[in-house]
Parts: C-alpha cells; sequence; structure tokens
C-alpha cells in the first residue's frame, strides 16, 4: 500500500512541474532500450496536423530530447546529433503551456527561461501547433562555429537543426508520439521573449503530442 502512495505522489509531482513553470525540471535518464527498430520506425515517420493534448509523461520528454540532441559519449561530450566542426549550435528551447525552457543535456535538465504560454508564437495560423503540449525550437548560435564567414555558417546551422529535427522525427514515429517539422513562427516575437543575441537565430520547431485519438 505504501509503494502505491508513493508511486501516485510522484505521478501528482511530475503533473505539477510542468503547470506551475518550475524554476528547474530534472529530467530522467533516457531509456535506451524502448521503441521500434529504425526501419520499422522510418516506414511510420509521417507529419502531422492535428495535435493531442495530454502532457508528456516525463520520462518521454526525457527520452525525446535525449534521441534529440542529447550526449551520447559522455567521455567526449558528444552529441546524438553530428554538428559542423563539433560545434554543437543548436540548442533546444522547449515550448510548453506554463512556461519556455532550454535544454541543458550536459546537466541533463531544463532550465527555466521565461514563464508564460508562447505557443501561439510558434503557431501562428496554424492554431492546431498550439495545442501540442510540447514544442522544441531550434535555435543556432553560430558563434560556436570556430571558422568561416556569417553566410556559411547559416548553411552549417540549417544543415545541424535540420538533424536535430529529424531525430525528433523518428524519436517520435518509434514510441507512438506525433510531430511535424516546421519553420514558420513569429521571429521577432520570440526573440524578443527569449531575449536572444545577434548570433542566435532561429531555425526550426517540431510541435509534439501523443497521437490524437
Amino acid at each position: 500500500m505504501k509503494r502505491i502512495i508513493i508511486y501516485i505522489m510522484l505521478i501528482m509531482l511530475t503533473g505539477s512541474l510542468f503547470a506551475q513553470g518550475t524554476k528547474t525540471i530534472v529530467l530522467n535518464p533516457p531509456d535506451k532500450t524502448r521503441g521500434l527498430p529504425y526501419m520499422e520506425a522510418i516506414s511510420l515517420r509521417a507529419s502531422v496536423t492535428e495535435f493531442d493534448t495530454s502532457d508528456i509523461k516525463l520520462q518521454d520528454l526525457s527520452d525525446l530530447l535525449w534521441a534529440a540532441n542529447g550526449i551520447n559519449r559522455p567521455e567526449e561530450g558528444k552529441r546524438t546529433a553530428p554538428s559542423a566542426m563539433n560545434a554543437q549550435d543548436i540548442d533546444i528551447y522547449v515550448l510548453m503551456k506554463s512556461a519556455v525552457y532550454l535544454y541543458d543535456a550536459k546537466q541533463n535538465l531544463l532550465e527555466h527561461v521565461v514563464d508564460g504560454d508562447h505557443r501561439m508564437l510558434i503557431a501562428g495560423r496554424q492554431v492546431a501547433v498550439a495545442k501540442a503540449p510540447v514544442i522544441c525550437l531550434l535555435v543556432s548560435d553560430i558563434s560556436r562555429f570556430r571558422a568561416g564567414e556569417d553566410s556559411l555558417k547559416l548553411v552549417w546551422a540549417a544543415i545541424d537543426a535540420g538533424i536535430v529535427s529529424q531525430n525528433i522525427n523518428i524519436f517520435c514515429a518509434a514510441t507512438g508520439l506525433t510531430t511535424r517539422p516546421r519553420a514558420s513562427m513569429n521571429q521577432e516575437k520570440l526573440r524578443e521573449v527569449l531575449q536572444l543575441t545577434d548570433t542566435q537565430h532561429l531555425m526550426l520547431n517540431n510541435p509534439v503530442s501523443y497521437r490524437k485519438k
């Protein structure tokens, strides 16, 4: 009975983390054994236009972010997604109904950025996108590239963001989640809300939810 009570309390605590805009969300270690085989997952990959509104469970969010751009070789600090010159230029901002967070892959946690529901800044006219409980916003900081003109750095940034986005797409297909890669968003307002620097560029976004029933 005691175990059941503890389990229920943990579930309630997890739910409250997402509801209250907690300052820091500690993520779970990734479950590297889950999901469909790659070939089956890629055969199921599809972009959806409707999203379920249920909150994403902490383990699913943890696994999603690790698959997207987590650290898979801790001894070298290298990521699941390759990047030009290993610049690791892509940051993932996570927009939820309570707040916006920044994924810290090294610490395996979400750092609070700003309170409030800013998902409509991503959705624009595609209102259904704002119903997704999680939106992964991919931002490249081109100052991390050690060489090259800015025009070339932006090409590398686009490639790097595309790889992270595809990691999200395949993870979702493999684990019963849904998503779609998007480039449209209110860049001006998002830059203001997130207080981005001149070297940080909004690249892509992936709204994520469970499969809509």
